[in-house]
């Protein structure tokens, strides 16, 4: 029975990880978050992998407060770069593996066509650089290791754009969303799956692709989740990206490419609408 390790549990995808586990139970979980293991401390993280034998750690934690981030950057280098390459030379001295967690920012989102692995990488934030470099520690220090780029995550647990529009909707007569941002949101459930279909399968260490399929605007984001969620009362405008200026600057263009992650492990990938439906009926079942 192989032992995982689950850092990051109380986010989005730990969550999601923590409630998909129990239909795979040829696992032994460790599931952890800063009170249990502070990723951080090299030694700490050394000692857990070896004390508990860990066989593969799958790295959900980081810190994704982008726009924080630009004037944190110290704190978000040591737990997006720092420390995955902690995890995986401790992993990797038991003879392991890991799977990483990373994001649509390595790119700058200047082109127009799906993002490929292999494109060259053009981080315009810190947030994109501390993940990017987050990447090329694990694979220093783990080379037999996956990485999953994904990008707009949201669930039904902890705070996201989902949640967001959902009570602005619910609070505003009007509400201003930038429409000249064009990417592809991702049901952190539907990665969990992802992750998983990589766990029980033969691994093939690389870079992946992974978020649900299809592209829209954050507007035309907006406006679906008002929809489903039978929300009327609040007039939706776009903007640009100009209109909304943030510290941190955003790809206007980051869809990603699915087609390695799904012919290497047969993975069926759910289109953005179907997801965000079954979220939102999860949400309101609450």
């Amino acid at each position: 029975m192989k032992n995982i390790l689950v850092t990051g549990c109380n986010g989005q995808l730990g969550n999601e990880m923590q409630l998909l586990a129990t239909g795979y139970p040829e696992f032994n979980y460790f599931f952890t978050d800063v009170k249990e293991l502070d990723i951080t401390d090299e030694n700490a993280v050394k000692s857990f992998v070896k004390t508990n034998g860990i066989d593969c750690v799958v790295n959900c934690a980081a810190y994704t407060a982008v726009d924080k981030a630009e004037a944190d950057e110290a704190f978000c280098n040591i737990l997006n770069h720092i420390a995955p390459g902690y995890l995986a030379k401790a992993v990797h001295e038991q003879g392991g593996y890991m799977i990483q967690v990373s994001t649509d920012y390595v790119f700058d989102g200047t082109t127009h066509i799906p993002y490929r692995e292999e494109e060259p990488t053009c981080p315009a934030t810190v947030y994109g650089r501390t993940k990017l470099a987050g990447e090329e520690a694990v694979m220093q220090n783990c080379p037999e290791s996956v990485i999953i780029r994904t990008a707009w995550l949201y669930s039904t647990f902890g705070n996201n754009f989902v949640k967001t529009m959902l009570r602005l909707g619910r609070e505003k007569e009007t509400l201003g969303v930038i429409f000249d941002q064009i990417g592809t949101p991702t049901y952190a459930r539907d990665l969990a799956v992802a992750i998983f279909a990589v766990l029980t399968q033969d691994f093939v260490p690389g870079i992946y692709h992974f978020s649900n399929e299809g592209a829209i605007s954050w507007y035309d984001f907006t406006k679906a989740i008002h929809r489903i969620a039978g929300i009327t009362t609040c007039k939706v405008r776009p903007l640009h990206t100009e209109e909304y200026p943030a510290p941190a600057a955003r790809p206007h263009y980051s869809v990603l490419d699915k087609t390695k992650i799904k012919e290497t492990y047969h993975i069926d990938i759910p289109y953005w609408e179907d997801s965000l439906a079954e979220c939102i009926q999860k949400l309101e079942q609450n």
